[in-house]
């Protein structure tokens, strides 16, 4: 039964949204999935900077494992939500029957128009930077390089989900064998004694690690993207709670494995002052070559993810498409290959906006100007390492909002709908999601002092969703649905 969202009382049980598609992901492509999704290009960065915030390599694996821990509290709350509600959509159905549909509407609205579009352009642009590096290409083929990115995935997408999650598979697999090679130069090159007892700095260094483990949670950021496609997975109730776990564990073990190989290479205190340990690690090993394989490295990974992104995200449209009135056109759907089609154009399009936007110079002093016009001064840039830096530091505590809100909605659909059926039932009740809310709302202060100002203009995209929200339940009144 197709849900009619007049008023928050009008909330009726959802259809998958795709009751003509067969459930076609299996396990391991749920897995493939959040693995594609969260290892991007992180593993090749953040690392030093939380080798930089931690007194020793213990320390630095020890908060590498504790945020995996803690995403398997999350993951724990996904779990039970993904299976009492085994809609696509994930949070945004979740959020729709716990807060009401206005609120499920403006997550969906902050996916599409900043928050998943801007982390596929963070992708592609890292994508076209290594690209650029390893091919030579001049400065200003970067942001069509990164453009290109983004449009071939998306039209892989199109022909249907047999192909979008046979090219995830290709990716993660690809991904994850070209970080096994790294982990094994640290097995044959790396020194033992590095991890010996009193190998420690001096002191902290930096702020210390509470901002280690804000380094090491982004890093992990995407795993719950996988209950975007809860409908189109093979018996939900038995792989989507293993694939949310098994996911988060493969995911952490990967993190403390490559982190080990780092610091085995190049010891501590050499780790905390490179900005390519990878790089390093490979060179040491292999030679020059190393730098290269790299490079390669990072552009598949930024395409696991990117392509993750797209096939996930487009289903989280498609059912605001569904529900609202106003935004039926994103729920259509290829009658052939059965894919989001509208769904994925629009997100394409919002992504290649921003990559364009606030990717270029010419896009960030058009967007200044366009702030000046309204009396307002132009961003920061300079301060976030660049346009989409930038963009997602103002638009990350708004994720954690969202997030902080479905580890809520734990509780509040537990009281709503006690009834209801429950596939799988998070274990140790209520400790998970009040660990997980805990950190959701350590995660939003650490990301407005961070953000400080340009929190406010942030904001911009997720009230714009206000009127347009109220525009869809006008449409829905007039057209009697």
């Amino acid at each position: 039964m197709k849900p009619t969202f007049e008023s928050e009382s009008l909330i009726t049980e959802p259809s998958t949204g795709s009751d003509s598609l067969a459930e076609r992901l299996s396990l391991w492509d749920t897995v493939s999935i959040i693995v594609g999704i969260v290892v991007g290009t992180a593993v090749f960065r953040t690392p030093t900077m939380v080798f930089q915030n931690v007194a020793g390599p213990w320390q630095a694996l020890g908060v590498w494992l504790l945020g995996g821990v803690l995403c398997v509290f999350g993951a724990f709350c996904y779990a039970e939500l993904a299976t009492t509600y085994p809609r696509n959509g994930g949070d945004y159905e979740y959020l729709s029957r716990a807060y009401g549909r206005w609120v499920g509407f403006l997550f969906g609205w902050a996916q599409l128009s900043i928050i998943l579009t801007g982390s596929i352009g963070v992708m592609a642009y890292a994508f076209a930077d290594y690209a650029a590096g390893l091919w030579n290409l001049p400065f200003e083929a970067t942001p069509w390089v990164a453009a290109s990115a983004v449009m071939i995935l998306t039209l892989l997408n199109l022909f249907g989900l047999f192909v979008g999650k046979s090219l995830q598979n290709l990716l993660t697999g690809a991904k994850v064998l070209g970080l096994a090679v790294v982990v094994i130069a640290g097995a044959f090159w790396g020194r033992s004694d590095v991890f010996l007892p009193g190998r420690t700095t001096a002191g902290l260094m930096g702020p210390g690690l509470g901002l280690a483990l804000v380094f090491v949670l982004y890093a992990y950021g995407g795993w719950n993207d996988a209950v975007f496609v809860a409908a189109e997975v093979r018996d939900q109730r038995r792989n989507l709670p293993r694939a949310l776990i098994l996911g988060i564990a493969g995911i952490t073990v990967v993190y403390l494995a490559v982190n080990a190989a780092y610091l085995a290479v190049l010891g501590f205190d050499a780790a905390r002052e490179t900005a390519t340990p990878a790089a390093d690690v490979l060179a040491l090993a292999v030679g020059p070559m190393g730098g290269r394989a790299v490079s390669l490295l990072v552009m598949i990974s930024a395409l696991g993810a990117i392509n993750g992104m797209i096939l996930a995200g487009s289903r989280v449209y498609a059912v605001v498409g569904e529900d609202h009135r106003g935004f039926a056109w994103l729920g259509h759907r290829s009658a052939k290959s059965g894919s989001p089609v509208a769904s994925l154009l629009a997100q394409a399009a919002i992504a290649l906006l921003l990559i364009f936007l606030v990717g270029t110079p010419r896009g960030r002093n058009l967007f200044d100007a366009a702030l000046g016009s309204a009396g307002l001064g132009g961003l920061p840039w300079d301060k976030y390492f660049g346009g989409f830096e930038t963009l997602l530091a103002g638009s990350a505590p708004y994720f954690w909002v969202f997030f902080l809100l479905t580890g809520l909605s734990l509780f509040v659909l537990r009281v709503k709908d006690r009834v209801r059926e429950r596939g799988f039932s998070v274990p140790w009740y209520p400790l998970p999601p009040i660990i997980f809310s805990a950190t959701c709302i350590y995660m939003l202060h650490s990301s407005l002092d961070y953000a400080g100002s340009l929190a406010l203009v942030g904001a911009a995209p997720l009230l714009a969703g206000l009127p347009l929200y109220g525009l869809s339940v006008l449409l829905s009144r007039r057209g009697g649905s």
